[in-house]
């Protein structure tokens, strides 16, 4: 009898970059769970089905702890799939795994701020002796409307939506996000840490509004821009928001 050897089929293996939430909890987590609560009982969904990154970087905590608070969020349908700064003494195969060298975004370059125009310290730096080009921020233009239900991600840049988006839909854009519509769903923009980030619509009735992070659900709004042409902005840690024209 003849035996063939074979050479197995190789397993195929390829790189993929996920736009993940990163959660960053804080001490009492009783309190933190409170307003996390909140803010999912005032925008259904917020959470389901989006890959969430759990951040403990500098959080004296024990192992039990924080077994507690996965377990906690889990039940909360916030599905952790990984954790971020935690020491090796506290994670186990009990727990996701760990996460390292998270960044915001691979091409994403935060704007440096001019000193003359805040009055910050001149530091020292290198002149190169021929300029630079500009590089042009990425953008994408969607011409259908969104949909309920639909999730619209770009963490390169900005999105343009010609059109409306409706409640229950979200876009998510590492850049401004222009709606010449309705937007009625979630507009989150700056998400790879663009606090510079803006977000413009044509007529606001949105159930949540976010520019880095920092965030207004439909009760937080002032109910005066209700249902005109707004521009959203952040300065420190508030978000801004005035009537356009």
């Amino acid at each position: 009898m003849n035996h063939v050897l074979t050479q197995p089929r190789p397993i195929r293996l390829k790189g993929r970059s996920f736009l993940a939430l990163a959660l960053t909890p804080e001490l009492p987590f009783e309190d933190w769970l409170a307003r996390l609560d909140d803010l999912a009982a005032r925008s259904a969904g917020f959470f389901l089905r989006r890959p969430v990154v759990l951040d403990v970087d500098g959080l004296d905590i024990d192992r039990s702890e924080l077994r507690a608070l996965v377990n906690q969020l889990g039940a909360r349908n916030v599905r952790i799939m990984g954790i971020e700064g935690a020491r090796p003494s506290l994670l186990g195969s009990d727990l996701p795994p760990a996460m390292t060298d998270g960044r915001p975004a691979s091409d994403f370059e935060a704007p440096v701020a001019d000193d003359e125009d805040n009055g910050s310290a001149t530091t020292e730096s290198t002149v190169p002796s021929d300029p630079l080009p500009v590089k042009a921020t990425p953008s994408i233009i969607v011409t259908q409307p969104v949909r309920s239900g639909q999730s619209l991600f770009f963490p390169e840049g900005d999105i343009t939506v010609v059109g409306s988006v409706a409640s229950g839909a979200e876009v998510v854009a590492g850049g401004s996000i222009h709606i010449y519509g309705t937007l009625r769903g979630r507009a989150m923009a700056g998400t790879t840490g663009n606090a510079m980030a803006r977000i413009f619509c044509r007529k606001l009735e949105a159930e949540l509004i976010a520019i880095d992070g920092f965030y207004k659900t439909a009760e937080d709004m002032e109910p005066n821009l209700r249902g005109k042409a707004v521009q959203i902005w952040l300065e420190g840690e508030a978000i801004k928001a005035e009537t356009l024209g």
